[in-house]
């Protein structure tokens, strides 16, 4: 994997990391789940459901990455530019921009 000098660089990767639909069918999933959890987290007071979040994103993602896309997830060695990269693909698929 390259090394980027920013996240507009990094997106079009990430994005040439996700071409399998069900792979981004599952991140859109995972992230959903998440924002639900982070609203149950904010709404109840409990922040154990912040690790619910976190654990629906990263295991939905990477289902998708280890069974239906066969490679590597980004975030391995890019952290926080995929953590980055998962949202705004989330925006996109959101608006129309990616296929869901």
């Amino acid at each position: 994997m390259a090394d980027f000098s920013s996240f507009r660089e990094f997106y079009p990767f990430y994005l040439g990391e996700h071409r399998n639909r069900t792979c981004r069918r599952l991140h859109f999933v995972g992230t959903s789940f998440a924002i639900g959890f982070i609203v149950l987290a904010i709404k109840g007071g409990n922040p154990w459901w912040l690790l619910a979040a976190l654990l629906s994103g990263y295991a939905f993602a990477w289902i998708g990455h280890f069974f239906f896309e066969k490679n590597r997830p980004a975030t391995f060695k890019h952290p926080f530019y995929s953590f980055a990269g998962d949202w705004v693909m989330y925006r996109d698929i959101l608006i129309g921009r990616i296929p869901f």
